[in-house]
């Protein structure tokens, strides 16, 4: 059989033809739509604590330019064709979670982002003695598990305070408060051992100021910010 060779316009017509199919937008790896699905609290909700109306899970996807140069280029969006479904409620707790997933239906590639805890927090397992932050965690368990995305990057819940016990707010002495608070984030990193991600909000948070933070708890516009800029990097790896 003689050797299968291509003549010098067929070459040229097959670039022509790839080339135009760039052009018309038809490169598979651009067309593959990502999903980014928010669960969770007001850690993603935060859109009303600010006047733009912003949330980390909107500058993930693209970002502001006009808000945060900084971020030019860093969203899913620079990178192809991304959407956000956005679930996360400001209020919730992780008995909440459940509802969060009612109408899902996930297509094609996606990432979900989980931030809950601090309301669990506040209402009560601040000065818990065991059970109910077991309670917590096996709600949180079966939450993820049962979420059908991967991967799940589960956040950990930051400290308003910053770590300075002159700002405790909670009425309950800071080095109980903070001993719940290191057992509810560990509980979540085991969980996101298991099913997908773990993203240390906690720390993140420790190097911000009170810029950050609005009504004494809520994320500011700087800081939706930063939680995008905690989540970023293994956002981007999905993609």
């Amino acid at each position: 059989m003689a050797p299968f060779q291509l003549t010098r316009r067929q070459l040229i017509l097959m670039a022509g033809g790839a080339s135009a199919f760039t052009l018309l937008g038809c490169n598979p790896r651009k067309q593959t739509m990502v999903t980014l699905y928010t669960f969770g609290d007001s850690v993603l909700d935060c859109g009303r604590y600010n006047e733009f109306g912003v949330h980390p899970g909107q500058l993930l996807v693209q970002n502001d330019d006009r808000l945060f140069p900084e971020f030019k280029g860093k969203d899913l969006a620079s990178r192809g064709s991304a959407r956000l479904e956005h679930r996360a409620r400001d209020g919730a707790t992780v008995a909440g979670l459940p509802s969060q997933m009612q109408g899902l239906q996930v297509n094609g590639k996606a990432v979900a982002l989980i931030t809950v805890g601090g309301n669990d927090l506040l209402h009560g397992l601040i000065q818990d003695t065991g059970a109910g932050m077991t309670t917590f965690a096996n709600a949180l368990n079966t939450f993820v598990q049962q979420l059908p995305i991967r991967p799940v990057l589960l956040a950990s819940v930051y400290d308003p305070t910053l770590g300075d016990d002159s700002r405790n707010f909670l009425g309950v002495e800071a080095a109980i408060a903070r001993k719940n608070l290191q057992r509810m984030n560990t509980s979540i990193q085991d969980i996101a051992s298991r099913y997908g991600q773990f993203v240390d909000l906690h720390a993140h948070f420790l190097k911000g100021d009170p810029s950050w933070f609005t009504a004494t708890i809520e994320p500011s516009l700087r800081g939706a910010s930063e939680v995008r800029r905690a989540f970023l990097p293994q956002v981007m790896a999905q993609v």
